[in-house]
C-alpha cells in the first residue's frame, strides 16, 4: 500500500490548522485548527473488507514534571510514550480518501461525540480522554481526531504517524469506549497490509526558530 497526504508532505512539519495548539508569545499556547488532515491510500490488497487508521504520537513525555513549567524544558532524552490523535475503524472496502475536516475540525470542549462517525465508521477515543480528565472544563470523552498540543518547553520535535491498516474483517469486535492500544490487539492476524506517513510538530519557539 502507498499512503500520503495533501495536508502535509511525509516527514514535514504539520500545519496548524491540523493541529489542536499553536503558538502564542503571551500564553504559549493558543488553540488551532484541529482539522484531521487529508488521507489518501492506493495500492490495496486483494481481499479487504474494510481499513483503520491510527494516528499516535510516540514522543509523548513519560513523565509530566517538567511539562509546561516556565523556566525548564522537557529533556530530549526523556523516555516517551505513545498518545494516540486519532482512532477511526470499520472504514469502507471501496473507501480511498478522507477529506480534510471531515472527521474532525474545530475543537469541542469536552471531546467529540463518538463512537459512531461519518459513513457507519467508528471512532475511538483519543488521548486527550485522560490528559483532561482532571481539568473542570475540559475533561470529557475526546472521540475522533484532536491534533498535536506537545508540551510548549520539549526539547523533542514531535512525530506524528499516521497509518492506514486493510482488514480482512468488515468489522472489529470491538464495541463501547475504546482506544488505540484495543484497535491494534483487535486488528492482529488480520492486516493485510499497512502504510504510514509522518508529520512533525513542535509549539517550542526555540526549535520553531531553527
Amino acid at each position: 500500500m502507498k499512503l500520503h497526504s495533501e495536508s502535509f508532505p511525509d516527514q514535514g512539519v504539520m500545519p496548524e490548522r491540523n493541529a489542536f495548539g499553536r503558538i502564542d508569545p503571551q500564553s504559549h499556547i493558543a488553540l488551532a485548527g484541529n482539522n484531521n488532515p487529508h488521507l489518501a491510500w492506493s495500492d490495496v490488497p486483494e481481499g479487504v473488507r474494510s481499513f483503520v487508521v491510527l494516528a499516535v504520537d510516540p514522543d509523548v513525555p513519560s513523565r509530566p514534571d517538567d511539562v509546561n513549567q516556565p523556566g525548564r524544558e522537557v529533556p530530549a532524552d526523556l523516555p516517551r510514550t505513545d498518545f494516540y490523535h486519532w482512532v477511526l475503524v470499520d472504514i469502507a472496502p471501496e473507501v480511498r480518501t478522507l477529506a480534510e475536516g471531515s472527521y474532525g475540525a474545530g475543537i469541542t470542549p469536552r471531546g467529540k461525540a463518538g463512537p459512531l462517525a461519518l459513513d457507519n465508521t467508528r471512532q475511538g477515543l483519543n488521548g486527550y480522554t485522560q490528559w483532561f480528565a482532571s481539568d473542570r472544563d475540559m475533561n470529557g470523552d475526546y472521540f475522533g481526531y484532536d491534533g498535536p498540543c506537545p508540551p510548549w518547553n520539549d526539547a523533542l520535535v514531535h512525530r506524528y504517524v499516521f497509518t492506514v491498516y486493510a482488514l480482512d474483517v468488515a468489522e472489529l469486535s470491538l464495541s463501547g469506549r475504546f482506544g488505540g492500544a484495543e484497535v491494534l490487539a483487535a486488528i492482529q492476524g488480520h492486516i493485510l497490509d499497512q502504510a504510514s506517513i509522518t508529520g512533525t510538530y513542535t509549539l517550542n519557539p526555540r526549535l520553531h526558530a531553527l
